[in-house]
């Protein structure tokens, strides 16, 4: 373990990620953390976003008519409102697949891909040859301590294409790439440490980052895009970070209104 994190304290066994079904949090000595990317999503409005979340619902209810129709008013509802986070998982799952068949692929294992990832899975692996990856840290969960805040970050490589560099590397299966991935990544490499493959907590500063990239990943190909990192991006992600923990407080915004005022000499 890292000089940094024995300076702050930390113990074997403190930190952990835990599943519940398709979600998952974060836990420092028993307490909650917030999670990097519903920080960084409730901070800021994304109205793109906001017109995204519309149209599925509206696709959804299209595509789906007939079966719709079927249900109970109650049901038909029920299951529009949570269309788009089906979509939205879909996707997250999406890329975290592609990731883990690439790696399988190169590695020499065979591997049934299914054929809606294929051209995804093709592009992943010829990124990984092309830049001739070596891996040093691969879906590890993350922990600042101060700011208190967990993750799961999807990369840390070399390259002996660029002698001296590590770089802390986001994959990205999405229809675009977009600058909010350096608060991401800078989240990530401002955690004090990461569990390794056996859970144990190691310091994120021994890596000795220099680079963060956002990998795109398409089915037709990959664009490894530099993102900013330093002072400037570290102190926007904070008070992104802290406007959404601000607003999540709604007994505090509450209390920001006063009681009724009358008149004097009339009563309430």
């Amino acid at each position: 373990m890292g000089a940094q994190a024995e300076m702050k304290g930390i113990a074997a066994g403190r930190f952990r990620r835990r599943q519940f079904g398709r979600g998952h949090a974060y836990y420092l000595d028993g307490e909650k953390l917030d999670g990097v990317t519903t920080m960084l999503g409730d901070g800021v409005r994304k109205k793109a976003l906001e017109e995204w979340a519309g149209n599925v619902t509206a696709d959804y209810a299209v595509d789906h008519w007939d079966e719709l129709a079927q249900m109970p008013f109650s049901q038909r509802l029920a299951t529009l409102k949570k269309a788009r986070y089906e979509v939205r998982d879909a996707a997250a799952r999406r890329g975290t697949e592609v990731h883990r068949l690439a790696e399988l692929t190169v590695q020499g294992d065979e591997v049934a891909v299914p054929d809606e990832l294929a051209g995804h899975v093709e592009s992943a692996v010829r990124f990984m040859d092309e830049w001739q990856v070596e891996h040093i840290v691969t879906e590890a969960s993350c922990c600042n301590i101060d700011e208190r805040l967990g993750g799961t970050l999807d990369l840390i490589f070399r390259s002996p294409l660029f002698p001296g560099r590590v770089f802390l590397a986001d994959w990205k299966t999405s229809k675009d790439i977009y600058g909010e991935v350096a608060f991401q990544l800078e989240c990530y490499g401002r955690s004090d440490f990461y569990l390794d493959a056996d859970g144990n907590e190691q310091s994120m500063a021994a890596l000795g980052i220099t680079d963060h990239v956002a990998i795109h990943i398409r089915s037709d190909g990959y664009t490894v895009y530099p993102m900013e990192r330093g002072e400037q991006v570290w102190r926007i992600a904070k008070t992104i970070i802290q406007n959404a923990r601000n607003t999540r407080d709604s007994d505090r915004i509450r209390s920001l209104r006063g009681d009724a005022m009358y008149l004097p000499g009339v009563a309430a």
